[in-house]
Order: C-alpha cells, then structure tokens, then sequence
C-alpha cells in the first residue's frame, strides 16, 4: 500500500506490446496531432488575418480553435514519446500538469460552445438585436468568462484530486493523466470527495447541454419560418456544423465519464478518451470549413498567399 506522498511517477496504459504496433500508434497520433495543429492553425491565421471574418462568430471560432490546440498539446505528444521510446512513465508534477491542461482546455470548449450556441440563436431568432446584445465588448467578456471559469473549474478539480491519498499503486489505465483513472487509485474513504468532483462537472456539463439544447429547439422552430429556400439554407449551414462539433464532444465525453462500470473495458475507455480528446481537434477544423463558404474563401486565400509568396 503507498499514498500520494511517496508517489513520484505514474504508469501510463500501453497502447501495444509489439515494436511495431508501438511505432504504428506513434504515426497515427503524429498524422492526426498535425492535421489539428495545420487545421486549427489555419483557421486562427485566416480569421486574424481576415478583416471580413471579424465577426462574433469567427471570434469564438478562433477561441475554439486555440483550446483545440491546446487539448491536443497536452495529451498527444507525451502519448507519442512513450510509443517511440517505449516507456510508461510520467512524473507526478507532469501528471498533475497535464490533469489541469486537459480540465481547463476541455472546460473552455464546453464553454465556448455554449457562447457560440447562443451566438446563432441571437443571430437567427433576434437579428434585429444582434448589435446591441453581441457587441465587440460582449464577446470579448464572454471569452473571458469562459477562460476563467475553465481555469478555477480546473483549478479546484486537480487540487482536490491531488490532494486525495492514493492507496492502490500508481498504474493508470489510460494513455494520458485522466482524472477519473487518478481516482480510481484513491482510498475508499474518500468516497464523498470523489463523487464531489464528479457531479459539479456533470452539473456544469449539464448546464451547458440543457442550455444548447433548447436554444437549438428555437432555432430550428425560427428558420423552418424562413420563406426563401436560401434563407433556411444559409441558416442551416452555419449551426449544423456547430451541432455536429458539440454532439461529437459532449456525447463521447459524457458517456466516457459516466458509463457503468459494468460495460467499462481498457479498450472501450481506450476509444471513448480517444474520440473526446484527440479527435474533435483534427476534426473541428474540417467541420466548420466543409459548411463555411467565408471561410474556406479566406484559408483558400491566405494558402494561395503564402505560395505565391513562397
């Protein structure tokens, strides 16, 4: 039996036991970690650059963008280190590091999620107060508030997660530092303070998911009134990728985190961490640009841009 004190590193899952599975896995974090760094970067570079694109909408997108690249950050290159030098281990200030990245990048999508949800139903169900209740002030506040709320949330969850004494050993069935694997290594004792932690994020999470849904509800109800048929298209080009974006996220995570133990398996876990974690990075950028004539108009120019400079 050990508690935290004597704690110095932690196990992490290995994704294979073959050299080769080993470097296979390393290639396919290294291809999806630089499609999010080259998609997310592409969208932060056009919507900077973009004079056109500074509207509330691409703001929070290239919000959404940075907290995509820093989910992937945290995660994927520790993940990559260990499959090419074939090692497990992650020092117990990396471990708690990492905990608090991944909270805090993860609680500013929810957030910034929810903001953008707000976005489109102030856009489509009262345009004509767009201006006043979205101003450059307004978002800039709720971009803040979404930052900060995600940092103490964070704050508070790796502190008392840390602080937990940790009695069964100090191998995580997971590729990465994840708090509820951390948990599992906790004493039975500090049941409650578990269970704490659980429901302020199902809480928060909750929060946000009732709030996206309903305003999706009015949303749909107000462009099935649109006459034009372009009118309705254009309106549903640009929520239904921020529908697929936050179903994909808020589905895999929740169910990742709140499955029965009964139905829990090292692989299942392995794919659920997977798909709330690594994918949605690599996979938001291409989401947003497939249904966004503006801004696959303005990557498009700034790629072209830069070749011809080049």
């Amino acid at each position: 039996m050990s508690n935290s004190s004597s704690i110095s590193h932690f196990l992490l899952l290995a994704l294979a036991d073959t050299r080769q599975l080993q470097l296979l896995h390393f290639c396919l974090f290294l291809s999806i970690s630089l499609a999010a760094l080259l998609g997310n970067g592409l969208i932060i570079s056009a919507v900077a650059c973009g004079h056109h694109l500074h509207t509330p909408m691409f703001f929070f997108l290239l919000n959404l963008a940075l907290t995509d690249l820093g989910s992937i950050c945290t995660t994927v290159p520790k993940a990559m280190h260990n499959s090419l030098w074939d090692t497990r281990t992650i020092s117990y200030k990396g471990c708690a590091a990492q905990v608090f990245l991944l909270i805090f990048f993860l609680g500013s999508e929810v957030a910034l999620l929810t903001i953008m949800c707000y976005d489109r139903y102030v856009s489509i169900c009262k345009p004509l107060h767009y201006g006043t209740l979205l101003g450059s002030r307004a978002c800039a506040h709720m971009a803040a508030a979404a930052w900060a709320s995600a940092f103490l949330n964070a704050l508070m969850h790796t502190a008392n997660t840390f602080s937990l004494p940790l009695c069964h050993g100090n191998a995580l069935g997971q590729f990465f530092c994840e708090m509820p694997q951390i948990l599992k290594l906790s004493c039975s004792k500090s049941y409650l303070r578990k269970f704490g932690l659980i429901a302020v994020s199902v809480c928060l999470v909750l929060g946000c998911f009732v709030f996206i849904v309903f305003s999706y509800v009015q949303i749909f109800r107000a462009v099935l009134r649109i006459p034009s048929e372009q009118g309705r298209h254009k309106a549903f080009s640009t929520c239904l990728p921020h529908l697929a974006v936050v179903s994909l996220f808020i589905t895999t995570g929740a169910f990742a985190n709140l499955k029965p133990p009964s139905i829990s398996s090292p692989s299942l876990d392995l794919a659920l961490s997977v798909l709330y974690s690594v994918v949605p990075p690599a996979l938001n950028p291409l989401i947003y640009s497939l249904r966004n004539q503006e801004l696959k108009a303005a990557v498009w120019r700034l790629m072209t841009g830069w070749f011809q400079e080049h």
